[in-house]
């Protein structure tokens, strides 16, 4: 969630939006395009971003390889994944924007004493990260998982008016045996998608310079 000391990070930035409605959304192309993704969860050119025809929120894809695992035949480095996206977005102008939330999905498999949890963090080019926001899964478990990271609109964050910075959004997956047995029973939590569906998806909110 975005922090206060974020919220003061922005009100000392050249310029301050200005409260718009509700329901006012630029009318204009908005262009969410990754510049980086690094990550034992992203590998290159893995991940995907589009964004909604009504500006109303975008969404990522992560294609392949993010997936935490323990168990037979997996590597000690595979209970922790994590993806850092650094992403430019292009507003029009006269606007700015917030997250006002950000939604996750995937698929778990979890045995009877095992763990796992699922967090993120945000934050703009040359602030400080929030504090990560972890939602935790207790086996046994199958099937669907999905999580919300939402703040309320007055707490918003907004990028700065009229000095362009990247909005970076880092996350992670990880499991724990806990109480199974690692050496007979397989844990895992994934966050990839090959078919191409959204993993992850990011309500804007919108103010005028």
């Amino acid at each position: 969630m975005i922090t206060t000391m974020l919220a003061l990070a922005v009100a000392l930035s050249m310029q301050t939006p200005t409260a718009t409605a509700a329901d006012e959304v630029p009318a204009g192309r908005v262009t969410v395009h990754v510049v980086t993704a690094n990550g034992s969860g992203c590998p290159a050119g893995s991940t995907e971003v589009h964004v909604a025809d009504d500006n109303s929120e975008f969404t990522f894809t992560h294609r392949e390889g993010y997936v935490a695992k323990v168990g037979p035949g997996a590597d000690p480095t595979d209970i922790r994944k994590n993806c850092q996206l650094s992403l430019d977005v292009r507003v029009p102008s006269g606007f700015t924007f917030g997250i006002v939330r950000a939604e996750y999905s995937g698929r778990i498999s979890l045995a009877a004493g095992a763990q796992a949890w699922q967090g993120a963090d945000y934050y703009f080019q040359g602030q400080t990260p929030t504090a990560r926001r972890i939602h935790p899964f207790t086996g046994p478990q199958r099937g669907d998982w999905a999580t919300a990271d939402v703040t309320d609109p007055g707490s918003v964050v907004y990028a700065p008016c009229n000095d362009h910075r990247y909005f970076n959004v880092n996350t992670a997956l990880r499991v724990s045996a806990g109480t199974s047995n690692p050496q007979t029973t397989a844990s895992w939590i994934s966050m990839d998608s090959p078919d191409r569906n959204p993993n992850g998806r990011f309500r804007f909110i919108w103010k005028r310079c």
